[in-house]
Order: structure tokens, then C-alpha cells, then sequence
């Protein structure tokens, strides 16, 4: 929308109840054939390479992990995938033992010189050993870092004093125990490494032959075990995937809630079904609003994963579809995500950083004067709820109950910054530091329309308060290399939870995600050791509690302002049969069916 001017962008909304029964380009489906948009550009399809959401979907539908989660089960349901049982475990969770299914093949790729190869238990121990080698500069590997294998940090030290990284040394903590068999084992107990397992878009198997075979371009190259394969890519603008014709066999079959209708009634329809129902897979990367929008209008896609905000009052006003798209047979999913969106402040930057109670009150005024509810009504129309820390809805350690103190207050922000020196010493409107020097925030944001709008929302916030703003857009790899460098002093991002437990979400606080999950470079002992015992104990009271003291840690020094848990809106249209959007992990595609004939019809 950016190279639309205002006036022809209120013709096109006017328009939009028209623009419905427009038919796309004319189009012949032999296969079945899912069409939808991606709103934010991939990086590549290496799982030890990635940190961004849009790669990880692909990736999850084409490596596997050795469990998954039940597509229709809620909360969750962990099985296996292609472990061929549940793992043995160590009474003190420390030992993990895993047996693979024999008869799994990877899809066929020239690395493999013409034979069919099999997924084995050395697989799974390579593939994860790369997280630990330096030359590929794992973004996820603190997750598994942290985890303490036996013997994998020695075989890294080694590496990084400049000698090359040896697959091939045996390491006590990842071993394949034969063709079948991978066993972990740790130094501290790990009660929810089975979580770990069931991660596929990083934690899936690679098969060594393809990373060698392809070196610096194996993120062109994925090539695993899963339902999909990828057949084209052009960078930042489409992907396309097609079943593969190595997956073994797998049927539909899930256990949903006996009181969840919508799972028992998919579950009725599909139960039995050969796995993926669809033969192919279309992505565009469109990244702004309006387009992305019409080009579902205009069928050129069959669903629209997340509706943007800015036509949720058109499509469904007050959650429920617009009569105009009911008439059409369009099908509306809500979710309440188990996601949460936030503001970082570099804690090593000069102006925003430090832990002084200056620093400290200037965050915490700044966090006061965001005002959540006005973000909530203009830019999610709606379809968000205030967030109270890092935690996400659905995870465990999530509380309704806690508020963080940081809740819109003109009155207070002000008294803060007058209180703490930052004043207006020169009459000009605006207030300088305690020491007399220039405050003005450097805020990162991105290029586009919908970027525009919320920094609009965010210079009134700060105008309120005497504090000017300086909106620096960049695209999002760019911002987000710049943010693990410590460079940005401000950044707005979301983050989505990707397992049931909350621990993963309090990485955005601990010394060991520096330059990761903690971009605002958070440097506290107590919450660190907060973080280490939640790591290591079971579920229940004490772990609860320990959730409860990390929350207020981060409302007393404020290194994030936490924004909103939004609420997701997904349109499809009728010939798409069987979406359900997955609560923490990305693997939806092989359970979904598409009604060609109609899809042809609707089209032609």
C-alpha cells in the first residue's frame, strides 16, 4: 500500500464488496493444489540457519522429528513420529532413549548418488550436532546449548580454538546406539526434552550425504524425510512444494477432546485418510496489507493465514463473518494466539540501557505512556488482548492474574521523568537527559504501511510525554540482524510460542540468549538462576512460583514493554476443507483436503 496514495486506497475499500466476485486468472488444476500468502519474506530452509517463523513452516513440513504433536488434541498431545514408541526415561530425566522406525526414507536427491536412503538414529545425532559446530552459527543453538549433553560443549571448545568440528567423535550425550537407536543424555535433568523432540522445523533429521554434498547452499537444498518437498524457490517471492513420493505411510488419525466438536467432526470426515491429502503447495511472499488481502478476494489464493488487521472490521465485524463472504461460502477460523508482541529496549545502549534508577525510570515511563488500549482498538482492530509479560496464552507458567504495573498512566510517566531529571531545560518542548544532552529515541521499524500506521500510534505516545522519536525503517532481516548485534536501541517484534511449556519465553531475560532470544541483552543474576532452576524441575507449585518472581523481575528493570496476545483471524474459502490453525507447532498442510472441481469452478 505504500505506493498507493490515501485517496485511491479509500476507492479500493469502498470497492471491496465488488471485488469478491472477481475471478482469477483462469487456471487448470490437475493436482491439489493449496495457494496461499506469506506476509513476511523466508531467510533460507537450513533448520540449523533459522530463527524466523515463515522458513520454519516450510521446513516443519519437510524435515520430521522423532515425536509430533496430535493435530486435534487440546492443550496437546505428544506421539511419535518417527521414534517407533514413547522414549525410555530415566527416573531423574537425564537419560533419554529413542527407537527409530526402520523403513523411513529421505526424498531423493543427487547427494545420494542414485540409492534410496534411510533414516537411521546417526542422522539424528548429526543433525544436531551441527547446532554445535561454529561454522554454521546456529541461531538456536542456546536451546540446545543449554540443554548440557554430555560431552558436546568439549567437542565445540575445540572448535572454536580454530580447528574444524569432527562429526565423526563419539559424544556421551548424543549416540546413536545402533541403525535404530539414539539415546540422550544430560547433566542436569531435562523433564520436557520430549518437547524438544517434537520440533521438527529445527530439530529434524538431515541426512549428512546432503549437507556435504551442498555446503554454504544447503538452505536451497532441504532435503528430509517429511510429506513435502520443496521443487521451486525464488527468493522473497515464491515457494512451491509438492508431496513427496518417499513418505511412508501414514493415515489420519488424532484424538481430539471428547467435548471439542469441531476435532470430533474432523476427525469423523478424515479418519483413515492417506497423509498429505494435497499434492502440492503454492506460497506468495506478499508483504503488504491491501494486496495480500485482494489477492485472496480475487481467489488467487485459498486461504488467507492471518486476515490483516486492517480489513478485520470488512470481513468480520464483531468475530463473525460479513454477510457478503458468508454468501460466498467463506469459512472464518478465530484463534487466541499463543503469541505475544513487545517493545525491547537495548540494555547496553547509552541512552535507553543501563540499570541505574534513571535508566530504569526512563523505560519504565516510557512503557506507561504506551497506550495499550488505543493499539488494541486502531491498529488490531480489535482483535487483541493486553499482555502482561513474556509468556504467552496456553503455555504453561501463563497467568491471567498477573499485572505488570506498566499500564497506561500519563500522570505517572511524567512524574517519573521529572522526578529522575529527564526535563525540558531549554523551553524548546522537549526534555533533554539528566545531563543536559539530547534525548531522543532511535525506534527500528520496517517499510511498510503497516509498520507506518503503529509508529504513528507510538510518536503520539511519545509526544505526550516531551519525548521525540526517530523512526528508522529497515527491512526485518535486516532489523533483526542489526537487533542480535546490539545495535538497534529500539525494536517493536512478536514472538510466537513454540511448545506448551513457558520456559522457552523467559529466554528473552537470560544471559545465555544474549544476541538471541534476548535482544535487549537482559543481564541479571537472580533471573538467570530463575531461569536455570526452571529449566531443570518438573511442573508444579515451586516452578510456578519461580514463573511468578522472573515476571516481576522484568516489570521492575523493564527491559520490554509487553504489548498485546493477539487474536488470529484465518479466511478460507469453501473448496478448503479441514483447517485447523495448530497452537504451538507449524505442521498443518498434510491435513487439509481441497475440493478441485470446485476450486476449478471458482476460478475459471
Amino acid at each position: 500500500m505504500s505506493s498507493v496514495s490515501r485517496r485511491s486506497a479509500l476507492k479500493t475499500f469502498a470497492a471491496v464488496p465488488f471485488a469478491i466476485s472477481a475471478s482469477a486468472e483462469a487456471q487448470t488444476f490437475t493436482k491439489k493444489t493449496l495457494r496461499y500468502p506469506f506476509e513476511v519474506a523466508e531467510t533460507g530452509f537450513d533448520p540449523v540457519a533459522l530463527s524466523d517463523l515463515y522458513s520454519r513452516i516450510v521446513t516443519a513440513h519437510i524435515y520430521e522429528g522423532l515425536y509430533r504433536y496430535d493435530h486435534l488434541a487440546r492443550p496437546f498431545k505428544i506421539k511419535p513420529n518417527t521414534a517407533a514408541g514413547m522414549p525410555e526415561v530415566s527416573e531423574d530425566f537425564r537419560v533419554w532413549t529413542v527407537r527409530i522406525t526402520p523403513g523411513i526414507f529421505f526424498q531423493d536427491d543427487p547427494a545420494f548418488k542414485g540409492r534410496r536412503r534411510e533414516l537411521v538414529a546417526e542422522d539424528y545425532v548429526y543433525s544436531w550436532k551441527r547446532f554445535f559446530d561454529p561454522r554454521w552459527k546456529a541461531a538456536a543453538f542456546p536451546t540446545l546449548g543449554e540443554l548440557k549433553m554430555l560431552g558436546l560443549a568439549e567437542l565445540r571448545d575445540v572448535a572454536l580454538k580454530g580447528k574444524s568440528f569432527n562429526y565423526d567423535t563419539e559424544a556421551e550425550g548424543m549416540r546413536a546406539l545402533d541403525r535404530y537407536t539414539v539415546q540422550f543424555k544430560f547433566a542436569e535433568p531435562q523433564p520436557r526434552f520430549i518437547q524438544v523432540m517434537a520440533t521438527p522445523d529445527l530439530w529434524g533429521a538431515v541426512a549428512r550425504e546432503v549437507v556435504e554434498a551442498y555446503g554454504d547452499d544447503i538452505p536451497a537444498h532441504p532435503v528430509g524425510t517429511g510429506p513435502f518437498r520443496l521443487i521451486e524457490w525464488r527468493r522473497s517471492s515464491r515457494i512451491v512444494l509438492e508431496r513427496s513420493p518417499n513418505y511412508r505411510e501414514v493415515i489420519y488419525d488424532a484424538e481430539p477432546n471428547a467435548d471439542d466438536a469441531e476435532g470430533q467432526a474432523l476427525l469423523q470426515k478424515f479418519k483413515g485418510r492417506k497423509l498429505p491429502m494435497i499434492d502440492r503447495v503454492e506460497i506468495a511472499i506478499i508483504e503488504e496489507v491491501q494486496p495480500r488481502w485482494l489477492s485472496f478476494l480475487n481467489k488467487q489464493h485459498d486461504l488467507l493465514y492471518l486476515l490483516p488487521y486492517d480489513f478485520v472490521s470488512i470481513a468480520a465485524p464483531n468475530g463473525k463473518l460479513a454477510p457478503f463472504m458468508a454468501k460466498q461460502g467463506v469459512q472464518l477460523y478465530r484463534t487466541l494466539a499463543s503469541d505475544v508482541t513487545l517493545t525491547y529496549f537495548n540494555m547496553e545502549d547509552p541512552v535507553v540501557g543501563g540499570y541505574t534508577p534513571e535508566k530504569v525510570a526512563l523505560r519504565r515511563a516510557i512503557s506507561q505512556a504506551i497506550d495499550i488500549d488505543q493499539e488494541i482498538r486502531l491498529f488490531w482492530r480489535g482483535q487483541a488482548i493486553p499482555a502482561q509479560s513474556s509468556l504467552s496464552p496456553n503455555t504453561v507458567g501463563y497467568d491471567t492474574a498477573f499485572k505488570s504495573g506498566s499500564t497506561y498512566d500519563l500522570a505517572q510517566a511524567r512524574a517519573l521523568l521529572d522526578l529522575y531529571g529527564y526535563v525540558d531545560r531549554d523551553g524548546d518542548g522537549w526534555r533533554e537527559q539528566p545531563d543536559g544532552s539530547p534525548l531522543v529515541l532511535q525506534w527500528a521499524t520496517t517499510p511498510d504501511q503497516r509498520a507506518r500506521q503503529r509508529d504513528e500510534l507510538r510518536r503520539k505516545d511519545m509526544n505526550a510525554i516531551g519525548i521525540r522519536v526517530n523512526f528508522i525503517p529497515a527491512k526485518w532481516p535486516e532489523n533483526l540482524k542489526s537487533a542480535r548485534a546490539g545495535k538497534l536501541m529500539l525494536w517493536n517484534l512478536g514472538r510466537s510460542a513454540a511448545s506448551p511449556d513457558g520456559q522457552p519465553s523467559f529466554d528473552s531475560g537470560s544471559t545465555t540468549h544474549k544476541g538471541g532470544q534476548n535482544l535487549a541483552r537482559f543481564d541479571n543474576k537472580r533471573f538467570d538462576a530463575i531461569y536455570q532452576r526452571i529449566r531443570v524441575i518438573p511442573d508444579g507449585p515451586e516452578r510456578e512460583q519461580l514463573f511468578l518472581e522472573g515476571k516481576r523481575l522484568m516489570t521492575v528493570y523493564a527491559p520490554y514493554k509487553f504489548h498485546v496476545h493477539r487474536i488470529l483471524t484465518d479466511l478460507a474459502w469453501p473448496w478448503v476443507d479441514g483447517f485447523r490453525r495448530p497452537p504451538y507447532w507449524l505442521t498443518w498442510w498434510q491435513y487439509v483436503d481441497i475440493d478441485v472441481e470446485q476450486q476449478a469452478k471458482a476460478i475459471a
